[in-house]
């Protein structure tokens, strides 16, 4: 189980560090900074990765939370990079990824209780 805690850990990291890299960017600045664009990327793919390193019984188990999408859009964003489609992008660290940290966290503690 101690792997499987890093790789959520992992995820939550990346999760805070798009939370930093987007705190005051709206939808045009985060179009126009190349470099910006690249680190909420990378950090999306590091999600992702964390993802699909999670044993399949683990994955099973917490079924709630979309793995299989998780995984997916990592799997398109690196293999498809050149057709990568920002809005899309933009939308996915600015909704989906709060919400998705909040799940990760609350499993976490689910699998470490406070005593």
């Amino acid at each position: 189980m101690r792997r499987e805690r890093l790789y959520l850990a992992d995820i939550i990291e990346a999760a805070d560090s798009i939370a930093q890299f987007l705190d005051e960017a709206d939808i045009q600045r985060f179009q126009e900074d190349e470099m910006l664009r690249s680190a909420v990327l990378h950090k999306l793919t590091v999600i992702g990765e964390a993802a699909a390193r999670l044993p399949a019984d683990f994955r099973a188990k917490y079924s709630g939370i979309p793995w299989p999408d998780i995984i997916g859009f990592r799997n398109i964003v690196v293999h498809q990079y050149f057709a990568v489609d920002w809005n899309l992008i933009w939308v996915t660290a600015t909704d989906e990824v709060p919400d998705l940290r909040q799940r990760i966290f609350a499993l976490i503690e689910e699998l470490d209780p406070v005593a």
